[in-house]
């Protein structure tokens, strides 16, 4: 039975491949994706230092008079608000002195009532005649040394007062207590920093310039920062302020760095890095897999705005981990393809992407 079939079989086979062939349907051709980027900055163009978020303000705190520490109110790291107690000073010394002028007030006060009396007297016996005009004016200077006596001694009781309450160290604002230096018992002089405080508001990062670079940083330089806790991402910044003198350990210059990108989330204490345009000319790089070589000459592919493609030569410089610096033959404004380039072929069109899978139209980012 397959013996007389087969013969049956060939005909109408043949046929189908003959129809097939003689088709003038092309089947369409689809566009091949790739993954484009533009050119970076060369990480060997910019220099990085270590640095640690601070407060913008950051005050002393000390107490302003001496004495013995006798209760320490607030530990390191604490957030405390405006006018809290931190640290109180033994008070008796303190109000044995406020005690002691207020009982000079006192004797102030009877003694001007005492010569107010005498002069009083004496101006009527004045009036009348039965004294001279010189014991009258004796009398109305003792007065008026009475008088200017109870004002001293009021002054006086007044600082002593004021004293009194210096007893007591309080926050000037809101913030978080950055540094402790006192501890219960310690005699501190009047003026000694006893705390520092972190206060509220903005933030910045203090890094540290070497001296044999530091003289080519200006105040205003525009920066970028990087958080330890946000890898890959860098916030605007410039420098705001350099020290004038450098550190006697250390000999290097402090500088603090302010964000300007808006609103940044950072806390005291984060670790961060700071990148510093180099004082050369910045080189462009591009991922390694974007390079392509022939015949001794490297080449990337550009894509056009019409999402053709270019073969372009460039001179790079040395490899990096995973970019290539290029010196000639970019612009910052090309797209190029960073992946698949070996089976590229020049003008011929494809679908630009990112790392995303997304769609880029170049032809918007002209």
């Amino acid at each position: 039975m397959f013996r007389y079939a087969l013969p049956l079989a060939l005909p109408v086979t043949l046929a189908f491949l003959l129809s097939a062939c003689g088709s003038d349907e092309v089947p369409p051709v689809s566009v091949r994706p790739a993954m484009v980027v533009q050119p970076e900055p060369s990480a060997q163009a910019m220099e990085s230092y270590p640095g640690e978020v601070r407060a913008r303000y950051e005050p002393d705190l000390a107490f302003r008079i001496g004495g013995k520490v006798s209760r320490r109110l607030v530990e390191e790291g604490q957030r405390v608000k405006a006018d809290q107690p931190l640290a109180e000073l033994d008070p008796q010394d303190v109000r044995l002195q406020l005690e002691a002028t207020r009982a000079q007030v006192a004797a102030a006060e009877a003694n001007l009532s005492m010569v107010r009396a005498e002069r009083d007297r004496y101006k009527t016996l004045m009036e009348r005649q039965l004294v001279s005009r010189s014991q009258y004016d004796n009398h109305e200077n003792l007065y008026r040394s009475g008088e200017a006596r109870l004002k001293q001694i009021k002054a006086e009781f007044n600082v002593s007062n004021n004293q009194a309450s210096y007893a007591v160290l309080r926050a000037p604002q809101d913030g978080v207590v950055a540094k402790r230096l006192v501890e219960v018992g310690q005699v501190v002089a009047a003026g000694q920093t006893v705390f520092t405080l972190a206060t509220d508001g903005e933030r910045e990062v203090l890094i540290s310039l070497p001296e044999q670079n530091f003289g080519r940083f200006k105040v205003g330089e525009p920066v970028a920062v990087e958080l330890w806790t946000q890898p890959g991402q860098r916030f605007e910044g410039r420098i705001r302020e350099l020290s004038p003198a450098a550190d006697p350990k250390s000999r290097t210059f402090a500088a603090r760095i302010a964000f300007t990108s808006g609103k940044v989330p950072v806390e005291l204490g984060q670790s961060a890095r700071v990148f510093v345009q180099a004082a050369d000319v910045v080189p462009l790089s591009v991922p390694l897999s974007a390079l392509t070589a022939e015949n001794g000459v490297t080449y990337v592919w550009v894509v056009s705005a019409n999402n053709t493609l270019k073969k372009t030569p460039v001179r790079v410089g040395a490899f990096g981990e995973k970019t290539v610096p290029v010196l000639e033959g970019l612009n910052a404004s090309d797209w190029v393809v960073a992946a698949g380039v070996h089976v590229l072929l020049d003008g011929q069109q494809v679908r630009p992407v990112d790392r995303s899978n997304r769609v880029v139209n170049l032809a918007d980012k002209e």
